[in-house]
């Protein structure tokens, strides 16, 4: 085996991660479930759960098979790179004789629907398993199966063209394509701001513009609070597939659109509808989708950085058997190095979200008032059986939100005329959902 510092780097890397951010799931299983018990009366009061043992088995159950779902892909991707999988692919593909482009293109592409279809089984026993025991799938076999052709269809067609490009990229610009590559994923960003709730989104829902009457009212008084002109808010059949409440704010300039699920607007009274909206315009008023986009900016430029020296590094095509000059089997290995990274820097851009979900909180307490929102967090919480009790160093690195019971305590001291922009320090706890 040549180069075994290579291979030894390389392994530790993909299974050491993964080992860390399991052992991070682990504890925070643990963490929430002694926590519970010892805040039953507030988790029954605050969120409306009057079963935690449900609560508990869907968290252990959720956490559990992505786990075994992650390890099951980590095992499969290193069986297929030290069976010789990548050195067959590269030489397969160099017969051909066509251009390391097209050789790429078509790499990428099978990559995509291999990937594609790895998830089938794994997203089946999701939605059609541990979502339909809890009562959250309302998705049938049919529209599945449609939804996984169409994410099929789109995988190929953005992996073609991206990945295409940034070949192209680097066959012409030998030393500058990591420049080019990172501006033009920085332009597919702005222009899938647009395309996204405008040609993406309906292919698999139907959005409906909220229309006279009680619900169009209320969100035309939380505008003119705002002092926004009413316009593009819009609900989503999301009942089709799943009883989980949700909302969001997508896009810019005239294709910006706020979104509200079915179900949240079934679910929820207005007062409360109202608040979750305003946190949503306060995305847009604070310019918090220019800022997410600046960091996401600034971070890819990174991954291409580092991708660039990546692909000119010869012992790691050598160490897989593969030729300098297969450029797209360097991007695939220097991705799968990429990836662990980004993980361990998670809590970076997770730091800017969190500040701005503070700051939307405090939005919609200001020109809705506390209470709503409080018992909108509360009715979210609830109603998704979300774990309220995230071990805090699991919440650093997977959570782009802060937990619950913090979002809800800030919004009962600014009730009582006590804001704090930091969770205040004492025996109340489970702001932080510290031990």
């Amino acid at each position: 085996m040549q180069y075994p510092l290579v291979h030894v780097g390389f392994v530790l890397l993909l299974v050491g991660t993964q080992g860390v951010f399991s052992l991070l799931a682990v504890l925070n299983v643990r963490h929430a479930e002694r926590v519970l018990d010892r805040e039953q009366a507030w988790v029954e009061d605050a969120l409306g759960v009057d079963d935690l043992d449900e609560l508990r088995e869907y968290h252990r159950l959720t956490s559990a098979f992505s786990e075994l779902r992650s390890w099951i892909g980590l095992g499969v991707l290193l069986l297929v790179l030290y069976a010789g999988g990548l050195s067959w692919a590269v030489d397969v593909l160099g017969a051909t004789g066509q251009p390391v482009v097209v050789q790429g293109v078509v790499f990428f592409v099978a990559i995509a629907v291999a990937a594609q279809l790895f998830a089938v089984p794994f997203d089946l026993v999701s939605t059609f398993g541990i979502e339909e025991i809890f009562g959250f799938n309302n998705q049938t076999p049919r529209l599945f199966v449609r939804d996984t052709m169409m994410q099929l269809g789109l995988a190929v067609v953005f992996v073609a063209i991206l990945g295409g490009a940034v070949l192209a990229f680097i066959e012409w610009l030998p030393t500058l394509w990591p420049a080019a590559a990172w501006g033009l994923f920085v332009a597919v960003s702005l222009v899938m701001q647009i395309l996204y709730p405008r040609v993406i989104a309906p292919l698999f829902n139907e959005f409906d513009p909220v229309e006279a009457g009680e619900l169009r009212d209320a969100v035309e008084d939380v505008f003119e609070r705002a002092g926004f002109e009413t316009s593009d808010i819009y609900t989503m059949d999301a009942s089709r597939r799943s009883s989980h409440l949700n909302a969001y704010f997508v896009g810019f300039g005239r294709t910006k659109r706020v979104v509200l699920f079915d179900t949240l607007v079934e679910k929820m009274a207005l007062p409360e509808l109202q608040s979750v909206l305003a946190h949503e315009l306060a995305h847009w008023k604070k310019a918090h989708i220019w800022k997410q986009f600046a960091a996401s900016a600034i971070q890819m430029g990174l991954v291409f950085a580092v991708l660039g020296w990546l692909v000119s590094f010869e012992p790691l095509y050598a160490a897989f058997g593969i030729p300098a000059s297969a450029t797209y089997a360097g991007l695939l290995l220097g991705g799968l190095i990429v990836g662990p990274l980004l993980q361990f820097i998670a809590p970076l851009s997770n730091r800017l979200s969190l500040a701005h979900e503070r700051e939307a909180d405090d939005y919609a307490a200001e020109i809705m008032n506390p209470e709503p929102m409080i018992d909108a967090l509360g009715r979210l919480a609830g109603e998704n059986l979300a774990n309220p009790f995230p071990h805090p160093w699991y919440a650093t690195f997977h959570h782009s939100h802060p937990p619950i019971p913090e979002r809800i305590r800030r919004l009962q001291e600014r009730a009582d005329g006590d804001a704090s922009d930091e969770p205040a320090e004492g025996p109340d706890d489970i702001a932080s959902g510290a031990d």
